[in-house]
């Protein structure tokens, strides 16, 4: 089982592609600095990581209107 799970992220994030567009990017900004938002990640890669800041509400998208 994958953690953060699909739908836990879902909540949080409700467009699949968006989900996948913000981890990516963020996953890049990682390798560059490689300190992530969340204190202590469980994952070792950087898009696990940028999934785990999105489930802990650390990384966010901002709804315009």
């Amino acid at each position: 089982m994958l953690e953060p799970s699909i739908d836990s992220l879902q909540e949080k994030i409700n467009s699949k592609y968006t989900l996948v567009t913000i981890s990516a990017r963020r996953a890049r900004e990682l390798q560059g600095e490689n300190k992530a938002l969340v204190e202590h990640p469980k994952s070792l890669t950087y898009v696990g990581m940028a999934l785990e800041e999105i489930d802990q509400e650390k990384l966010f998208v901002k709804e315009t209107e």
